[in-house]
């Protein structure tokens, strides 16, 4: 349902393209980097993944809103600066629901744009890649937007992980009850696995999976050291997700580096991580054209193929890793990044995918699992 009292709102990016459209959620101006997703469900999951904190978010799926919002599928408490969709609906239709989509995006102090043709401005970051932006429901003249873009960083170079990393640690014991979750007895020891997860922007949901399969996990803040970590006596280490440049994270890449020459505690990478620890190993990093945000990405290797969910915008160059030290165990079928490695012979490997799949499909839940087996050799 579209409000008849619609107010005229405007996206302008750094290439002095504008597209007018209307506002609807909260009023003001935004500027970040302008990315698209192209899942068909889960928007408030995205909405709330902190790996998109600082950008303005693109829905190439034509209608969003009209599931309204619940109470539990919110992954954080950190929420993108903008939202720009072709049409947006305030009459919710889901039993779930318990807020109108427009109300909460006023709640979250984020700004909506609608009416434009999202396909021409997906065309458009496809062909000349991710740009800043400036999205505003104000009397603000493209003159002025372009200053502020100009003012603005990139993302290149940004460590934004600091800042929606927790500030202090605490203990996460909640689980995920899925249709597919099997909380097999084979997994639970007489004591649970505890699991030290270093915080770059974590997900609820990739805690909950840990924790569904029979962990207790202690979050610490990104900026934690070795001792921090092994103080904590951990039958194993998580490097979660997160925004910004990961050649930029380096008390991460520092403490990724102690860990893996420690090499003795099995370690799990999703994401930023991933990255992290390619870093680590002495590889090197770059930033992609348009990024992977989506539902729908193939990555596998040697026939075997996962259909993913994605959120990044950087990549590991392959030509960077030793392969004295490092197995890469899965491709990104769409462009061949590296999307997958181990750690050879150390119990230590990543993903650039999310197998939690918050929104998205379960092909990879097996990783934590993996995980878990790995945890369980050296009890």
């Amino acid at each position: 349902m579209i409000n008849p009292f619609r107010k005229n709102a405007k996206l302008v990016l750094s290439n002095g393209i504008t597209f007018h459209g209307f506002s609807f959620g909260a009023a003001g101006t935004s500027v970040g980097e302008v990315v698209f997703n192209t899942g068909m469900t889960g928007y408030q999951e995205v909405i709330t993944d902190p790996s998109y904190y600082g950008q303005i978010l693109t829905f190439t799926y034509p209608e969003i809103g009209n599931t309204g919002i619940n109470l539990e599928d919110s992954e954080s408490n950190k929420c993108i600066k903008g939202i720009i969709v072709r049409n947006y609906s305030s009459n919710n239709s889901n039993w779930r629901s318990t807020m109108n989509f427009d109300e909460w995006l006023v709640e979250k102090k984020i700004i909506g744009l609608y009416g434009i043709d999202t396909r021409a401005l997906v065309k458009i970051l496809r062909s000349n890649g991710s740009m800043n932006g400036v999205l505003t429901s104000e009397d603000k003249s493209v003159e002025g937007c372009l200053k502020l873009i100009h003012q603005t960083p990139k993302m290149e170079g940004l460590n934004l992980s600091q800042i929606v990393s927790t500030k202090k640690p605490y203990l996460w014991r909640n689980f995920s009850e899925t249709v597919f979750d099997v909380r097999k007895r084979d997994t639970e020891t007489s004591h649970k696995l505890k699991i030290v997860a270093i915080d770059f922007g974590i997900k609820k949901s990739i805690l909950n999976r840990l924790v569904s399969y029979g962990c207790e996990v202690l979050v610490l803040p990104s900026s934690s050291s070795i001792n921090d970590v092994l103080d904590n006596n951990p039958d194993g280490i998580f490097f979660s997700n997160g925004p910004g440049d990961p050649s930029s994270v380096y008390k991460g890449i520092d403490l990724a580096r102690s860990l893996i020459e420690y090499g003795e505690i099995p370690m799990f990478g999703i994401c930023l991580g991933h990255q992290i620890f390619g870093l680590a190993l002495g590889g090197s990093t770059y930033k992609l054209p348009f990024g992977h945000r989506g539902l729908n990405h193939p990555c596998g290797k040697d026939h075997q193929i996962e259909i993913t969910s994605q959120n990044h915008g950087f990549a590991i160059d392959p030509d960077s890793l030793s392969k004295d030290l490092v197995k890469i165990t899965h491709h990104n079928l769409n462009d061949n990044t590296v999307a997958g490695l181990e750690v050879n012979d150390k119990p230590i490997f990543s993903v650039q995918f999310h197998p939690e799949a918050g929104p998205g499909p379960h092909d990879s839940d097996y990783l934590f699992k993996k995980f878990v087996s790995l945890m369980l050799e050296r009890c």
